[in-house]
């Protein structure tokens, strides 16, 4: 493909970034519908019954609409590189909401308007729940666009061959973050070559997509910009690479910037999120400043209240449908309807686990016998389609019902609702150094583990989670996991 042609693709006339031009309009779209809406119902609530209505109440439910597109934008909503992942849409959108709900406030006393506070109250946070709920199921059609291959940016990855493997391995992995990898530029590399995940474990290869595992390799760090144009590339991703120093990466930059190709330079890193790293000039250095990670303080306070109060009300309403599976069990199967196993908690300390028992009786001297069956990693023991397993009990774990009854772990204080996944003795005494990182915080019913694929996952992946997890944690990131654990269950995919 030559430049010209290569520069209308990346500038998205009638090539692959097209599609962001189209997601725009449809937010916009969709963001003044949830205004429209929301004025409606907030003005019918309030003023549904009164013969007159105050002009500034009707001028504000006119004006909502126009005043709530071009708000987003100034509040960054409509930023390109936030679409489809991260919560920094959905975080713009509430402060968008807060910011105008002010602003409202403040205007109407400035000028003494006779704006009702009840429509205000009404109309403003249902918007922004409304938005926030339409936003997100736009990006989970999104997903669904980019997981058959569309609505990607094309990138050229830079870097050592190691670090350009883990990234493709992770993007195909994941397609919902838009990255199709399509070139790279090795130090010492040659155009025919190409860049293979085979060097990695069979299950991971085969989870990186029908699309191939293999990535051409278009040259050495000095043919970027032209791996750019053969690949109608429109992004630049540098892996850690010591080859590609302050200079060179500098100049580098200002060859992208010429044809508008974006530049992504992944610190060397490991999931470390951007609530913990802070860039600081220093010297004349950019230097990135990575916090501590907190496991005291208010925000673990709040997380144990949370935890326990969550607990115990899903207990309450739960108690039906617990009953009820103690019962079938009872019934379909001899021996008691729970299963207490030791696991290892925060710290190393071991706690009883309760699960509904989803085996025969005696399963764990079974075990022995499926030792040679074994589809996961030398750590973890799971089989599928295990004839241990009940009838009954394969149902409860497609979708998770044999692990209600750790809500009392949670109440008691031994688990949280999310964490990193509760491990055996003998898993831990396998463990590496790195791994006995997951064990400083407690355990959790549900976690990056649980939405990511649970016992499909190779056990390094599933570490590479949980590490994740524990350097990352904060309450958000707890309620997009509690979120999405719900669609993972629903499911019912990777549980056996």
């Amino acid at each position: 493909m030559d430049g010209a042609r290569a520069r209308v693709a990346k500038r998205g006339l009638g090539g692959r970034l097209s599609w962001i031009t189209l997601y725009v309009r449809q937010l916009a779209i969709l963001d003044f519908c949830c205004a429209l809406t929301a004025g409606v119902i907030g003005f019918t609530v309030r003023f549904g019954n009164d013969p007159v209505t105050p002009l500034p109440n009707v001028l504000l439910a006119i004006g909502l609409p126009l005043v709530w597109v071009p708000w987003l934008m100034v509040a960054g909503a409509f930023d390109a590189r936030i679409f489809g992942t991260g919560s920094d849409e959905y975080r713009r959108i509430f402060n968008a909401g807060v910011s105008l709900t002010a602003a409202v406030a403040l205007v109407s006393y400035a000028t003494k308007a006779e704006i009702a506070r009840g429509y205000v109250v009404a109309a403003l946070p249902l918007l922004t729940i409304l938005n926030l709920f339409a936003r997100y199921r736009l990006r989970k059609h999104l997903h669904d666009m980019r997981a058959q291959g569309a609505c990607m940016r094309r990138v050229v990855v830079v870097g050592h061959r190691d670090g350009v493997t883990d990234m493709v391995r992770e993007l195909r992995r994941s397609p919902y973050h838009g990255l199709e990898v399509v070139a790279a530029c090795l130090p010492g590399g040659v155009a025919g070559e190409v860049v293979s995940l085979e060097r990695t474990s069979p299950s991971i290869a085969a989870s990186a997509g029908e699309r191939g595992a293999q990535v051409p390799v278009c040259g050495d760090l000095a043919g970027v910009t032209g791996a750019v144009e053969w690949s109608a590339a429109d992004t630049v991703a540098v892996v850690s690479c010591p080859e590609l120093d302050g200079v060179t990466l500098r100049r580098l930059a200002w060859e992208l910037e010429k044809s508008g190709t974006e530049l992504f330079v992944a610190p060397a890193l490991l999931d470390v999120a951007g609530p913990r790293t802070t860039i600081r000039p220093i010297a004349g250095f950019p230097l990135l400043h990575v916090e501590h990670v907190e496991f005291a303080g208010p925000r673990r306070i709040v997380k144990a209240v949370v935890d326990k109060t969550v607990a115990g009300l899903a207990l309450i309403a739960l108690s039906p449908l617990i009953g009820l599976i103690t019962l079938a069990i009872r019934v379909t199967d001899p021996g008691p309807a729970f299963f207490v196993q030791r696991r290892i908690g925060r710290d190393g300390q071991e706690f009883p686990m309760i699960k509904f028992r989803t085996m025969v009786m005696g399963a764990e001297h079974l075990k022995v016998e499926l030792v040679s069956r074994n589809d996961s990693d030398a750590v973890l023991f799971k089989v599928k389609s295990d004839p241990r397993v009940t009838r009954l009990g394969a149902f409860l774990r497609r979708y998770s019902l044999d692990e209600l009854p750790q809500l009392v772990n949670v109440l008691h204080g031994d688990m949280s609702l999310i964490g990193p996944r509760p491990p055996l003795r003998e898993e831990v005494e396998q463990y590496g150094e790195d791994v006995y990182r997951r064990l400083v915080v407690k355990p959790g019913l549900t976690g990056l583990w649980q939405v990511s694929g649970r016992s499909d996952l190779p056990w390094e992946e599933a570490v590479r989670l949980d590490l994740q997890y524990v350097e990352n944690w904060s309450l958000v990131l707890d309620m997009q996991i509690l979120w999405k654990t719900l669609a993972a269950v629903a499911k019912g995919s990777g549980a056996y």
